[in-house]
Protein backbone atom coordinates (compact mmCIF):
# COMPACT_ATOMS: atom_id res chain seq x y z
CA UNK A 1 0.00 0.00 0.00
CA UNK A 2 1.34 3.60 -0.95
CA UNK A 3 1.99 6.03 1.94
CA UNK A 4 -0.60 8.17 0.06
CA UNK A 5 -3.03 5.33 1.00
CA UNK A 6 -1.82 5.39 4.85
CA UNK A 7 -2.24 8.77 5.31
CA UNK A 8 -5.37 9.08 3.94
CA UNK A 9 -6.62 6.02 6.20
CA UNK A 10 -5.18 7.41 9.28
CA UNK A 11 -6.52 10.67 8.37
CA UNK A 12 -10.22 8.84 7.73
CA UNK A 13 -9.87 6.96 11.41
CA UNK A 14 -8.30 9.65 13.91
CA UNK A 15 -11.38 11.66 15.43
CA UNK A 16 -11.46 14.99 13.78
CA UNK A 17 -9.05 15.06 11.56
CA UNK A 18 -11.38 15.75 8.69
CA UNK A 19 -12.51 18.71 10.62
CA UNK A 20 -10.47 21.26 11.53
CA UNK A 21 -10.67 22.80 14.90
CA UNK A 22 -11.27 26.53 15.65
CA UNK A 23 -8.36 26.79 17.43
CA UNK A 24 -6.54 25.62 14.16
CA UNK A 25 -8.06 28.13 11.88
CA UNK A 26 -7.68 30.98 14.49
CA UNK A 27 -4.08 30.05 14.10
CA UNK A 28 -3.85 30.09 10.31
CA UNK A 29 -5.80 33.65 9.68
CA UNK A 30 -3.86 35.25 12.42
CA UNK A 31 -0.70 33.32 10.33
CA UNK A 32 -2.64 34.76 7.72
CA UNK A 33 -2.02 38.85 8.40
CA UNK A 34 2.30 38.17 8.27
CA UNK A 35 1.37 37.10 4.52
CA UNK A 36 3.59 39.51 3.01
CA UNK A 37 6.33 39.47 5.48
CA UNK A 38 8.53 36.92 3.49
CA UNK A 39 7.41 38.55 0.08
CA UNK A 40 10.17 37.39 -2.44
CA UNK A 41 10.15 38.06 -6.32
CA UNK A 42 10.36 34.41 -6.89
CA UNK A 43 7.15 32.92 -5.19
CA UNK A 44 6.00 36.39 -4.08
CA UNK A 45 3.38 35.53 -1.04
CA UNK A 46 3.94 31.54 -1.61
CA UNK A 47 5.87 31.09 1.31
CA UNK A 48 3.74 33.26 3.53
CA UNK A 49 1.03 31.19 2.47
CA UNK A 50 2.68 27.86 3.24
CA UNK A 51 3.14 29.32 6.50
CA UNK A 52 -0.59 30.29 6.98
CA UNK A 53 -1.44 27.00 6.31
CA UNK A 54 1.00 24.92 8.11
CA UNK A 55 -0.84 24.50 11.63
CA UNK A 56 -3.70 22.85 9.60
CA UNK A 57 -1.32 20.46 7.47
CA UNK A 58 0.26 19.15 10.53
CA UNK A 59 -3.08 19.10 12.03
CA UNK A 60 -4.37 17.20 8.78
CA UNK A 61 -2.05 14.37 8.16
CA UNK A 62 -0.34 12.36 10.37
CA UNK A 63 3.19 11.51 8.69
CA UNK A 64 5.80 13.34 8.22
CA UNK A 65 6.13 12.05 4.83
CA UNK A 66 1.75 13.63 3.91
CA UNK A 67 3.03 16.75 5.83
CA UNK A 68 5.86 17.44 3.55
CA UNK A 69 3.99 16.64 0.26
CA UNK A 70 1.24 19.15 1.86
CA UNK A 71 3.34 21.95 2.30
CA UNK A 72 5.48 21.42 -1.14
CA UNK A 73 2.28 21.91 -2.51
CA UNK A 74 2.41 24.92 -1.45
CA UNK A 75 5.24 26.80 -1.93
CA UNK A 76 4.95 27.44 -5.28
CA UNK A 77 3.80 30.92 -6.78
CA UNK A 78 1.40 33.29 -4.75
CA UNK A 79 0.38 36.25 -5.75
CA UNK A 80 -2.83 38.10 -4.31
CA UNK A 81 -3.95 41.10 -2.96
CA UNK A 82 -3.35 40.29 0.86
CA UNK A 83 -6.97 41.04 2.35
CA UNK A 84 -8.45 39.20 -0.39
CA UNK A 85 -6.01 35.85 0.35
CA UNK A 86 -8.49 35.83 3.04
CA UNK A 87 -11.48 33.85 1.68
CA UNK A 88 -8.67 31.63 -0.48
CA UNK A 89 -7.29 30.68 2.02
CA UNK A 90 -10.12 29.36 4.33
CA UNK A 91 -11.25 27.33 0.41
CA UNK A 92 -8.53 26.08 0.71
CA UNK A 93 -8.49 24.91 4.04
CA UNK A 94 -11.96 22.94 3.40
CA UNK A 95 -10.15 21.81 0.23
CA UNK A 96 -7.48 20.24 2.61
CA UNK A 97 -9.68 18.47 4.40
CA UNK A 98 -11.07 16.77 1.21
CA UNK A 99 -7.80 15.97 0.53
CA UNK A 100 -6.93 14.64 3.58
CA UNK A 101 -9.91 12.36 3.73
CA UNK A 102 -9.38 10.99 0.03
CA UNK A 103 -12.42 12.84 -1.39
CA UNK A 104 -10.10 15.51 -3.61
CA UNK A 105 -7.07 14.98 -5.52
CA UNK A 106 -4.03 17.05 -4.04
CA UNK A 107 -4.18 19.66 -6.86
CA UNK A 108 -7.66 20.52 -6.05
CA UNK A 109 -6.12 23.49 -3.49
CA UNK A 110 -3.74 24.67 -6.11
CA UNK A 111 -6.05 24.92 -8.72
CA UNK A 112 -8.77 26.82 -6.57
CA UNK A 113 -5.70 29.48 -5.76
CA UNK A 114 -4.80 29.95 -9.44
CA UNK A 115 -8.49 30.50 -10.14
CA UNK A 116 -8.96 33.10 -7.57
CA UNK A 117 -5.54 34.64 -6.98
CA UNK A 118 -5.26 37.69 -9.80
CA UNK A 119 -8.92 38.30 -10.03
CA UNK A 120 -9.41 39.41 -6.12
CA UNK A 121 -6.00 41.00 -6.49
CA UNK A 122 -7.63 43.29 -9.09
CA UNK A 123 -10.93 43.70 -6.64
CA UNK A 124 -9.23 44.20 -3.54
CA UNK A 125 -6.64 46.67 -5.08
CA UNK A 126 -9.79 48.67 -6.32
CA UNK A 127 -11.54 48.81 -3.39
CA UNK A 128 -8.96 48.79 -0.22
CA UNK A 129 -5.75 50.87 -1.91
CA UNK A 130 -7.80 52.91 -3.87
CA UNK A 131 -10.77 53.91 -2.74
CA UNK A 132 -11.21 52.84 1.38
CA UNK A 133 -7.88 54.18 2.17
CA UNK A 134 -7.81 57.54 0.36
CA UNK A 135 -11.14 58.10 1.77
CA UNK A 136 -10.54 57.48 5.35
CA UNK A 137 -7.28 59.64 4.96
CA UNK A 138 -9.05 62.20 3.68
CA UNK A 139 -11.57 61.92 6.75
CA UNK A 140 -8.68 62.13 8.87
CA UNK A 141 -7.06 65.16 7.49
CA UNK A 142 -10.26 67.36 7.01
CA UNK A 143 -11.25 66.11 11.27
CA UNK A 144 -7.47 67.53 11.87
CA UNK A 145 -7.78 71.05 12.92
CA UNK A 146 -11.00 69.78 15.16
CA UNK A 147 -9.29 66.83 16.80
CA UNK A 148 -5.63 67.43 16.03
CA UNK A 149 -3.87 64.05 16.61
CA UNK A 150 -7.01 62.09 17.13
CA UNK A 151 -6.94 61.97 13.71
CA UNK A 152 -4.58 59.48 13.40
CA UNK A 153 -6.58 56.75 15.78
CA UNK A 154 -9.97 58.38 13.65
CA UNK A 155 -8.27 57.13 10.44
CA UNK A 156 -7.14 53.15 11.76
CA UNK A 157 -10.50 53.10 12.97
CA UNK A 158 -12.22 53.99 9.50
CA UNK A 159 -10.12 52.02 7.54
CA UNK A 160 -8.93 49.05 9.75
CA UNK A 161 -12.52 48.30 11.33
CA UNK A 162 -14.02 47.84 7.94
CA UNK A 163 -10.74 45.30 6.17
CA UNK A 164 -10.45 43.32 9.41
CA UNK A 165 -14.00 42.81 9.68
CA UNK A 166 -14.10 41.70 5.88
CA UNK A 167 -11.15 39.97 5.91
CA UNK A 168 -12.46 37.95 9.10
CA UNK A 169 -15.81 37.79 7.26
CA UNK A 170 -14.18 36.21 4.40
CA UNK A 171 -12.09 33.87 6.10
CA UNK A 172 -15.28 32.56 7.98
CA UNK A 173 -17.21 32.24 4.48
CA UNK A 174 -14.14 30.78 2.49
CA UNK A 175 -13.70 27.62 4.96
CA UNK A 176 -17.45 27.17 5.39
CA UNK A 177 -18.44 27.70 1.69
CA UNK A 178 -15.40 26.27 0.17
CA UNK A 179 -15.09 26.65 -4.09
CA UNK A 180 -19.06 28.52 -3.03
CA UNK A 181 -17.25 31.38 -1.48
CA UNK A 182 -17.46 32.36 -5.33
CA UNK A 183 -20.65 33.29 -5.05
CA UNK A 184 -20.43 35.53 -1.64
CA UNK A 185 -17.60 37.69 -3.22
CA UNK A 186 -19.96 38.03 -6.19
CA UNK A 187 -22.95 39.35 -3.48
CA UNK A 188 -20.74 41.71 -1.63
CA UNK A 189 -19.88 43.75 -5.24
CA UNK A 190 -16.90 44.71 -3.67
CA UNK A 191 -16.33 46.75 -7.18
CA UNK A 192 -19.83 48.76 -6.66
CA UNK A 193 -18.94 49.53 -2.95
CA UNK A 194 -15.38 50.81 -4.14
CA UNK A 195 -17.07 53.33 -6.73
CA UNK A 196 -19.38 54.57 -4.39
CA UNK A 197 -16.11 55.21 -1.85
CA UNK A 198 -14.56 56.97 -4.80
CA UNK A 199 -17.97 59.28 -5.29
CA UNK A 200 -17.38 60.54 -1.92
CA UNK A 201 -13.83 61.16 -1.95
CA UNK A 202 -14.18 63.39 -5.35
CA UNK A 203 -16.75 65.30 -3.17
CA UNK A 204 -14.40 65.53 0.14
CA UNK A 205 -11.95 66.81 -2.26
CA UNK A 206 -14.05 69.72 -2.96
CA UNK A 207 -14.97 70.21 0.78
CA UNK A 208 -11.47 70.45 1.72
CA UNK A 209 -10.90 72.83 -0.75
CA UNK A 210 -13.68 74.76 0.31
CA UNK A 211 -12.37 75.16 4.19
CA UNK A 212 -8.78 75.57 2.66
CA UNK A 213 -9.67 78.26 0.32
CA UNK A 214 -12.29 79.86 3.33
CA UNK A 215 -8.88 79.90 5.83
CA UNK A 216 -7.00 81.81 2.98
CA UNK A 217 -9.69 84.59 2.08
CA UNK A 218 -11.93 84.88 5.47
CA UNK A 219 -12.00 88.40 7.15
CA UNK A 220 -14.34 89.85 9.79
CA UNK A 221 -16.44 91.61 7.60
CA UNK A 222 -17.88 88.14 6.22
CA UNK A 223 -21.76 88.82 5.48
CA UNK A 224 -23.34 86.85 8.08
CA UNK A 225 -24.98 88.10 11.27
CA UNK A 226 -22.74 89.36 14.60
CA UNK A 227 -22.62 86.01 16.68
CA UNK A 228 -23.25 83.19 14.25
CA UNK A 229 -21.09 80.48 14.35
CA UNK A 230 -17.36 80.72 12.86
CA UNK A 231 -18.10 77.27 11.46
CA UNK A 232 -21.35 77.66 9.20
CA UNK A 233 -19.61 80.21 6.53
CA UNK A 234 -17.10 77.67 5.72
CA UNK A 235 -19.38 74.80 6.59
CA UNK A 236 -22.03 75.94 3.53
CA UNK A 237 -19.19 76.35 1.09
CA UNK A 238 -17.99 72.80 1.92
CA UNK A 239 -21.53 71.46 1.42
CA UNK A 240 -22.38 73.44 -1.39
CA UNK A 241 -18.98 71.87 -3.32
CA UNK A 242 -19.84 68.15 -2.02
CA UNK A 243 -23.77 68.84 -2.89
CA UNK A 244 -22.52 69.98 -6.64
CA UNK A 245 -19.67 67.20 -6.78
CA UNK A 246 -22.39 64.13 -5.95
CA UNK A 247 -25.03 65.29 -9.11
CA UNK A 248 -22.04 65.74 -11.52
CA UNK A 249 -20.64 61.93 -10.17
CA UNK A 250 -23.22 59.98 -12.47
CA UNK A 251 -22.71 61.44 -15.58
CA UNK A 252 -19.01 63.12 -15.37
CA UNK A 253 -17.75 60.72 -13.28
CA UNK A 254 -15.20 61.23 -10.40
CA UNK A 255 -12.53 62.57 -11.79
CA UNK A 256 -14.96 65.39 -13.41
CA UNK A 257 -17.15 65.78 -10.48
CA UNK A 258 -13.67 66.09 -8.06
CA UNK A 259 -12.84 68.60 -10.56
CA UNK A 260 -16.01 70.36 -10.40
CA UNK A 261 -16.33 70.16 -6.28
CA UNK A 262 -12.70 71.76 -6.08
CA UNK A 263 -13.57 74.95 -8.25
CA UNK A 264 -17.23 75.26 -6.64
CA UNK A 265 -15.24 74.89 -3.24
CA UNK A 266 -12.69 77.69 -4.18
CA UNK A 267 -15.81 80.07 -5.75
CA UNK A 268 -18.45 79.56 -2.83
CA UNK A 269 -15.45 79.83 -0.13
CA UNK A 270 -14.37 83.28 -1.78
CA UNK A 271 -17.93 84.52 -2.29
CA UNK A 272 -18.31 83.57 1.30
CA UNK A 273 -15.36 84.81 3.01
CA UNK A 274 -15.54 88.06 1.69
Amino acid sequence: MSVALQDRGKAVREPGARTLPRWVRARVFLRSLTLQASWNHKGMQGLGVAYALWPALRWLHPSREARVRALRRHLTLFNSHPYLAAPILGGVLRLEERIAAGEEEPEAAQRFKEALMFPLAAVGDSFFWLSLRPLAGAVAALAFPWIGLWSVPLFLALYDVPHLTLRIGMFRDGYRLGEGVVGRLGALDLPRAGAILRRALACLGGVAIAMAAWGASAVPAAPWPAGAPAVLAPLGAALLAGAAAFLMLEKRGPIAGGWLAIAIGIASALLLGT
